[in-house]
């Protein structure tokens, strides 16, 4: 017969499978994206389950993060442990969130997350602000930031408590719907 090296189970695979919105054949491909970033540390034998962990510097110069503004909270939020540092389960659960079959529940759970950058559980100002420097790569003026974040907590709270919890983002995100198609990655 060959020497057909085995990556993983068929347990894990299947678990795999069960707990994203992945293939088979693309959760292979992840493993093989996420070797591709440190081939000195990841094995390629995973039956074992190695806790092997990849810093966030490695993957944020992934070319499918490498431009977008918040690329080091999304590791951060998609860390089990929150500094960044990202097991292949960690890799898996961020690209199966960002895939185009994720549900829009989903993709809204971590977008919150991911704007909460003080997780507190509430999208406060200041965090609207920190999302909005990111975005416009700190080109506004103070004014200006001011002006929008005020605009957005008075149109999205709809508790009037200054500050936007989970039901009024989620809200607020329905009324978009190019959220879908912006909040995904490729793989």
């Amino acid at each position: 017969m060959g020497n057909k090296q085995t990556i993983f189970t068929e347990e894990q695979l299947d678990a795999y499978q069960d707990c994203t919105f992945f293939t088979r054949k693309e959760i292979l491909r992840l493993h093989a994206r996420y070797h591709e970033l440190a081939p000195q540390l990841v094995p390629m034998d995973y039956t074992k389950e190695p806790d092997i962990k990849l810093p966030p510097q490695l993957i944020c110069n992934m070319p499918e993060l490498k431009e977008n503004p918040f690329k080091q909270r999304i590791v951060e939020v998609f860390s089990e442990d929150g500094s960044g540092n990202l097991s292949f389960n960690d890799f898996v659960d961020m690209f199966s969130v960002f895939s185009e079959m994720a549900p829009r529940e989903l993709k809204a759970y971590y977008a919150f997350k991911i704007y909460d950058f003080n997780a507190d559980g509430f999208i406060c100002k200041e965090d609207l602000v920190v999302t909005l420097n990111k975005l416009t790569r700190d080109e506004l003026a103070e004014e200006e930031v001011t002006l929008v974040c005020d605009k957005v907590v008075e149109e999205a709270d709809l508790d009037c408590d200054n500050k936007l919890s989970y039901a009024d983002f989620e809200n607020m995100i329905s009324r978009a719907p190019e959220f879908l198609s912006t909040f995904h990655i490729r793989i």
